[in-house]
């Protein structure tokens, strides 16, 4: 028996592969099949099924066409209603893959049709659980995506702990749990960096597995401090449930090169967004005007999701050489399917058209800290709370994740000076705004990793209450 977590960063997520005389499994595969498939061919053995823990919220999956590619049959828990064949399991159900036999526990909470799946090896031994987003290391599931007009976060909270209580608690200590995520997800509130540990240290260490914690205040737990879920979720959740386009299509349509002056004529007929993907500093220096930056080698798809509010936008590519298809493939895993074409040659190729560029002006932590005064308008965009650990003393905190819904706040007339943690989200910010017209914002390098160095004025988060107590 084999079982390999393949983890994927970005997205903060596990796919498995089990293994077993001859034949396979996979539960969780993300959208690009490629991979997987030269797994199998590899190891010459035959992928018999494709297991999904949940019609995934934050990414889309591989399952439709990694089954098409094999013939492998989709596996779905209790409740799920999709529109494509699949094999909707029944509680306590069981498969096997050559000697081993993947038990179905359904485990409704994150979604109705959440389950867990029980691994038992070839003595029949209770081996892992591959649990999806039931349960996290140190979290369980948030509980507000599959809420609907009977149905509050409140209600998927408690059926939430009568899975964990009925379902997982009473399963041995020493079983391996295998989640679908680890920290940087939003799929939970506090995901540990851990990507697997035992069940028993789980017992001991994780709030949602306390048996002295009272349902009620379960639920006041799981239900407390959630922030509103990107904007991509309900969207990569439809199409995991509706199907999607072919990945090969996708790749094929978003690998279409142009030259510069077609680019430019391929933008202005389609009002296609410009994504930029090169490494931040070069798009400060230079960047096709109007163009929108998201780094490659940052969070890429995470941001695309919560910032690209039309999931159908046409989206063309600037990328550095040869991470064009890197770029598609990750686009297409959050469910941007409509990424038209790149422009070959990158930035350079568009200098050497004589065509117009833009810039964006950046000032280092040192040079700010010489400049600096109280009446200066600083923007800090990283979350609300990295923003209320410590702050520089003046700064106004918009996150970049809600920049969207929060643009009323930006004055035209003034000039901002915006940072982040390292100078990543606060280029995104500053090239959303410039595509708006909106130029008037200077980034701060290196931002709060490198302003926390400085002798500038910084302060904590008071609540109000405490400091109307003081």
């Amino acid at each position: 028996m084999k079982v390999e977590q393949i983890y994927t960063g970005c997205l903060a997520e596990a796919a498995y592969y089990i293994e077993s005389n001859g034949e396979a499994a996979i539960i969780d595969p993300l959208r690009d099949p490629q991979p997987y498939l030269e797994k199998l061919k590899e190891n010459k053995v035959e992928l018999k099924y494709v297991f999904e823990t949940h019609f995934h919220a934050d990414f889309v999956s591989g399952h439709i066409d990694l089954a098409k590619a094999t013939g492998a049959k989709i596996i779905f828990g209790p409740t799920a209603k999709p529109s494509y064949d699949i094999i909707e399991a029944i509680d306590g159900q069981e498969f096997k893959i050559g000697n081993v036999t993947i038990r179905v526990l359904h485990t409704p909470g994150h979604t109705l049709e959440s389950t867990t799946y029980l691994l038992l090896d070839e003595e029949g031994n209770m081996n892992s659980i591959f649990s999806g987003d039931t349960l996290f290391i140190g979290d369980v599931g948030r509980p507000d995506l599959a809420v609907k007009s009977d149905l509050t976060q409140e209600d998927l909270a408690g059926m939430l702990y009568e899975s964990i209580h009925t379902k997982i608690l009473p399963l041995p200590d020493n079983l391996i749990v295998y989640p679908g995520h680890g920290a940087g997800s939003a799929c939970g509130k506090n995901l540990s960096t851990e990507t697997t540990d035992t069940l028993g240290n789980q017992k001991a260490t994780n709030y949602a597995l306390d048996v002295q914690l009272s349902k009620e205040d379960f639920i006041k737990e799981l239900t407390t401090g959630i922030l509103p879920p990107p904007q991509y979720f309900p969207k990569n959740a439809m199409m995991n449930k509706e199907g999607y386009e072919a990945f090969s299509v996708v790749k094929d349509k978003g690998l279409k090169p142009f030259d510069a002056k077609t680019f430019r004529s391929v933008a202005e007929s389609t009002e296609a967004l410009i994504l930029d993907t090169r490494i931040q500093s070069n798009f400060l220096e230079a960047h096709i005007p109007g163009s929108i930056f998201i780094g490659i080698d940052g969070n890429f798809a995470p941001w695309v999701g919560a910032l690209i509010t039309d999931i159908h936008q046409p989206i063309l590519i600037v990328a550095d050489e040869g991470r064009i298809e890197e770029v598609v493939t990750r686009l297409s895993r959050v469910g941007y399917d409509n990424a038209i074409g790149y422009l070959d040659g990158g930035l350079e190729s568009w200098k050497t058209e004589g065509l117009e560029t833009d810039s964006m002006p950046s000032i280092s932590s040192e040079e700010f800290e010489k400049i600096y005064t109280a009446e200066l308008d600083v923007l800090d965009v990283r979350k609300a709370s990295e923003f209320e650990a410590e702050h520089l003393e003046t700064a106004e905190n918009i996150p970049l994740d809600f920049i969207n819904g929060n643009m009323e706040k930006i004055d035209v007339d003034k000039n901002y000076f915006a940072h982040c943690a390292g100078g990543y989200r606060s280029v995104i910010f500053g090239s959303i705004l410039k595509s708006r017209g909106l130029h008037n914002v200077t980034n701060i390098e290196g931002g709060y990793n490198q302003l926390v160095e400085t002798s500038i004025p910084k302060t904590n988060f008071v609540c109000p209450t405490t400091q109307k107590n003081k």
